[in-house]
């Protein structure tokens, strides 16, 4: 596990440095693949993280498998967990594509611990990506997905959604 840098740390202000293709295979990046991974397990409040928020200035990001497989609740508010469905892995990734539409949604950070704002936000987006293999993909997302994409890709290029938030506010988490 990582330590999750927090907003005055300059590594969150530099531009991500994108990987050549044989770095994306290495067992170096394969290493630090796993360890945001287990870092991101730990933080229940957060989705996704970028290789910036865990020190290191590389174009990458994951979205955690649990926002693609939320735990289901029966009668009793037992947890059923499912099975685990694997991070999503971006690497080098560029936005083709924004919808005009945009909307004002509210937005927190792991970097920016206990505060939350408002931020607009295009409603639809696509990306270009590299996945752990090295095999490039284009994804379209939508709603939270949309979101959370431009939000890491932000943190690439060295932006924090508190620099355009309105409204920002304390915030608390029970860990």
């Amino acid at each position: 596990m990582r330590n999750i840098v927090q907003k005055e740390d300059k590594v969150l202000r530099e531009k991500a440095r994108e990987l050549k293709p044989e770095e994306i295979k290495s067992d170096e990046i394969k290493n630090f693949l796993k360890q945001m991974s287990e870092t991101l397990v730990d933080y229940d409040e957060g989705v996704a993280l970028a290789a910036p928020q865990v020190a290191k200035p590389l174009s990458i990001f994951i979205v955690s498998g649990r926002f693609f497989s939320p735990d289901l609740k029966i009668k009793d508010e037992e947890e059923v967990k499912q099975p685990k469905t694997k991070d999503i892995v971006f690497i080098n990734p560029k936005i083709t594509r924004v919808s005009k539409k945009r909307e004002s949604i509210p937005e927190g950070c792991l970097s920016v611990d206990g505060v939350q704002g408002e931020i607009k936000r295009s409603s639809k987006v696509t990306i270009e990506a590299f996945d752990e293999n090295g095999t490039k993909f284009t994804r379209g997302a939508s709603g939270l997905l949309a979101q959370i994409i431009q939000h890491e890709v932000d943190h690439l290029n060295g932006i924090l959604f508190i620099d355009s938030a309105k409204n920002l506010r304390k915030i608390t988490y029970d860990r």
